[in-house]
């Protein structure tokens, strides 16, 4: 709902920017809790944060929530919506959903490749770099710490350089890039495992995710009808979250264990990004056989 908000409250030529905002502001959260975790294992024992170490980030989080809900009760409808003389019971949302299934789909797919890359690169990574690479906790989590910044950095470059020369040509270069390079780059940091080699790796794969991403989010709000953009784009945004995204770590672990091959976790972030390409070429053609307006360069 939130990347809905921003971009239909977004000034012209400007969505993809407005939009990156979004994703963006999730990266502050991911900086906090792994700088939370790096100075808990810091400065407390293994033992001390196994014990009741654990609980102070959850207590930290309980604080924030009474503060999301006073922001959320005093944030206006944008002009769009409230220019809407037809609001769509939930019969004919469901109705239009079910009639425009095949672009739900396709919206799952485009956005495979950003909770795939998002969970291999944030959630994934700490586990990836003490139990695969044999890292510490700190160093592992610092590392997630700076790929949070890195994000922060590309997605809103993501959302402006679509805005400037559309979305499909920055979608289909980082679905592409990731197909090519996802599994050098993770064999890369696998045969010489070291701090740096984990940064390095993780970075470029930040740069992927958060350019894609910037690109993508737009991108989804556009190709959804009208009547039911929030529930289309909430919808598409679960199920590839809940079907790629959620399943990572644990995906990423199997392939391990029946490989054998430290860097095949890299399979099932090309195997998403393959899913966004295929899926980004036929939301384009199919927007364009029907005379759908989509975001072009300005």
């Amino acid at each position: 709902g939130v990347s809905v908000y921003l971009a239909e409250m977004a000034t012209p030529g400007r969505k993809g920017f407005y939009t990156s905002w979004q994703s963006g502001s999730q990266q502050i959260s991911i900086v906090v809790a792994a700088a939370l975790g790096y100075g808990l294992n810091v400065w407390m024992e293994p033992a001390v944060v196994a014990d009741w170490g654990w609980r102070i980030p959850f207590a930290i989080g309980c604080v924030i929530i009474p503060f999301i809900f006073i922001l959320r009760r005093n944030l206006q409808e944008t002009e769009e919506f409230a220019n809407r003389k037809h609001r769509p019971t939930m019969r004919e949302v469901l109705a239009t959903l079910a009639k425009n299934w095949t672009v739900v789909i396709g919206g799952m797919l485009m956005v495979a490749m950003t909770t795939t890359a998002f969970y291999l690169i944030t959630v994934y990574a700490p586990t990836f770099g003490k139990t695969v690479l044999q890292l510490s906790t700190s160093d592992a989590l610092l590392v997630t710490l700076l790929v949070a910044v890195s994000n922060f950095v590309w997605l809103p470059i993501g959302g402006t350089l679509s805005d400037r020369f559309g979305r499909k040509p920055v979608l289909l270069a980082m679905t592409a890039l990731t197909v090519i390079t996802a599994y050098p780059a993770l064999s890369f940091v696998v045969n010489a495992p070291s701090f740096a080699h984990m940064l390095e790796t993780l970075l470029w794969f930040s740069f992927l995710y958060g350019m894609y991403n910037g690109a993508m989010i737009p991108a989804l709000t556009e190709i959804m009808p009208v009547e039911v953009r929030v529930a289309g784009f909430s919808l598409a945004y679960s199920l590839a979250t809940a079907i790629f995204g959620g399943f990572t770590p644990a995906i990423s672990t199997w392939f391990i264990h029946i490989t054998e091959d430290k860097a095949s976790p890299a399979y099932w972030m090309m195997f998403a990004a393959l899913c966004a390409l295929c899926s980004t070429l036929a939301l384009y053609r199919r927007a364009n056989a029907r005379g759908q307006v989509m975001q072009e360069a300005v």
